[in-house]
């Protein structure tokens, strides 16, 4: 078993004056004492009518040889208001130096912010995670607003800052890098920046590079990382060693979801250390799964290369007869980049994604399909998600012992794979000859610079992030939250990973565009408890992007199937 902790409902918590520094809601608030107990994930409590039990462990950054040994997290800062309202905070440097002193924001006198009418964000400013709620709903949880404060805890000429960047390549990387440098130097005034090489192992590994404006000058103008990545290396002791020794202050950590969990263990090690030290982290992934936030940085360039993949899968098949265009994607475990990626091309003609298992033989099988549409156009185009379709592997093709540095399952190449059985199933019944080309684009997508949209976004993301470091907010990570950007505590965007909710609207709209069958019976979405139920029901139309744990599986096997288990999240070392 796992150590987890429960955040206690509403009623459970007694009323307390908070500081005026942090409170983001007026005096009625009170702020919650997490209680301690062992998790067993075989019968968790039942959720709280305010707020649902949350269950975080991360990993003691003080055993030996660097290996981890289960550590229960700090305590939450969850603050309750008002009609079910309640603020998921994030941590602060006051929280356990409570004598800091703060100085005046340098934005003030910025000639740049001189046209804006508010420079700084109200403390009482937080952002809805659910926006559309019912007429009695209650409020709901809120992250605490990204944006500048009036106080900041960091003098320009004391910060020491570093940036590094781990696990896979993403467009945008570099755009991210430049405007954290930029920021620095042009908001803040803030000249001592360092870039860390190689991923987390370049803190006590590699060498440094010392970056300012001029040196990051171009860069969003290429693909990749100017500071290097590797998966992997995620020494705890050594790396905060490292920080503590060359006078670092802020921490800027750029990576998905193992590399934020790293990036927890850090300041849980800086926190103990007592070190005046904000550790700050900027999500990505090139899948767009992590939760919470409306999506990461590089997705609209990742669907918008992918395009171009589609566009000569689908030239490739008409010009020719009973041609056949597959392309795989990127989406290990969350098929985003396929799914909007086909919605975009509209040339597509079958979409298949882990979240949604499909069957090949028999009644509504993927083959079945295929010769159905060659019949109909002479031609098709599949686009496939690299997690999808494993379960139809044998064991003997299974890699389950198999993985990477981060911790990643390797899995099976499911295109060459699907690609074979295709070809053996028309070459077997010799009902026509058909043509397959395949494509994966995977690394020509990940290498690209950011388009004009990432651009922009990462441009947001790196501003929002500065403003939290300096005014003192640490052990966090930024993101856009229905549209609003905000601070969002580390735990919140490692506990779980996004994946496509195929009963929600969003997969509906791509079914109705492919044509293609969905695959599942209606009593595999919907549960046999479920079949009185009034067809009335509202349809959640703005949750596609939460994790789905519907059965399925094909008319042979309904028999065999069982709940697909959510995704553990892997290794801490810089995992995408």
């Amino acid at each position: 078993m796992g150590v987890g902790f429960e955040v206690p409902s509403h009623s459970q918590v007694p009323s307390v004056s908070m500081d005026s520094r942090h409170s983001t809601i007026s005096s009625s608030v009170s702020i919650s004492t997490p209680r301690f107990r062992c998790f067993d994930p075989t019968n968790p409590h039942s959720p709280s009518p305010n707020h649902s039990p949350r269950y975080f462990s991360v990993l003691s950054p003080t055993s030996r040889n660097g290996s981890m040994e289960n550590l229960v997290n700090s305590e939450p800062k969850i603050v309750t208001g008002p009609s079910g309202y309640v603020l998921e905070d994030v941590p602060h440097l006051t929280d356990y130096k409570p004598d800091l002193p703060t100085y005046s924001n340098p934005l003030q006198v910025n000639p740049a912010y001189s046209v804006v009418k508010q420079y700084f964000v109200n403390m009482d400013d937080t952002v809805a995670q659910k926006i559309v709620v019912e007429k009695n709903s209650p409020r709901g949880i809120h992250f605490r607003r990204a944006g500048p404060r009036q106080k900041v805890y960091f003098e320009p000429e004391e910060v020491y800052a570093c940036i590094v960047t781990c696990g896979g390549l993403c467009p945008g990387l570099n755009t991210v890098i430049r405007e954290i440098v930029c920021g620095l130097y042009h908001m803040y005034g803030v000249h001592k920046v360092l870039g860390i090489e190689g991923g987390y192992r370049g803190f006590y590994a590699r060498n440094t590079i010392p970056l300012t404006p001029k040196v990051v000058n171009d860069i969003h103008k290429r693909g990749g990382t100017i500071l290097g990545t590797s998966r992997g290396g995620h020494d705890t002791s050594k790396i905060v060693d490292s920080i503590q020794d060359r006078g670092i202050n802020q921490v800027y950590i750029i990576g998905g979801d193992g590399t934020q969990k790293g990036a927890s263990v850090i300041f849980e090690e800086i926190r103990r250390r007592g070190l005046k030290v904000a550790v700050a982290g900027i999500p990505k992934t090139i899948d767009n799964d992590i939760p919470v936030m409306d999506k990461s940085f590089g997705f609209d360039t990742a669907v918008e290369e992918a395009q171009r993949a589609i566009n000569a899968a689908h030239i490739e098949s008409e010009s020719i007869e009973n041609g056949i265009g597959l392309v795989k994607l990127m989406g290990r475990h969350s098929g985003f980049i396929a799914m909007y990626a086909t919605l975009a091309s509209r040339d597509v003609d079958c979409c298949l994604i882990p979240e949604s298992p499909f069957y090949l033989e028999g009644a509504g099988g993927l083959l079945e399909y295929i010769e159905k549409r060659l019949k109909e156009n002479g031609h098709m185009v599949i686009v496939i998600a690299e997690g999808a379709g494993q379960e139809l592997f044998s064991e003997s093709m299974r890699t389950t012992d198999q993985q990477d540095a981060s911790g990643n399952k390797r899995l099976p190449d499911v295109g060459l794979w699907i690609s074979q059985k295709i070809k053996d199933h028309f070459s077997k019944t010799k009902k026509m000859a058909i043509n397959l080309k395949y494509i994966d684009p995977t690394y020509m997508i990940r290498a690209v610079p950011s388009n004009a949209s990432d651009n922009v976004y990462c441009t947001l993301l790196a501003h929002s992030v500065i403003h939290g470091a300096m005014a003192g907010y640490t052990g966090f990570t930024v993101g856009q939250v229905n549209g609003r950007h905000a601070y969002i505590p580390l735990y919140r965007v490692i506990e779980k990973q996004n994946k496509v909710v195929i009963t929600d609207r969003m997969w509906a709209r791509l079914l109705a565009s492919t044509n293609q069958p969905s695959f599942l019976d209606h009593k595999y979405v919907f549960g046999d408890e479920k079949e009185e139920a009034p067809q009335n029901q509202p349809i959640n139309g703005n949750n596609h992007l939460q994790a789905t744990t519907t059965t399925l599986g094909g008319p042979n096997d309904v028999a065999e199937d069982k709940k697909r288990q959510e995704t553990p999240i892997p290794s801490i070392n810089g995992n995408e």
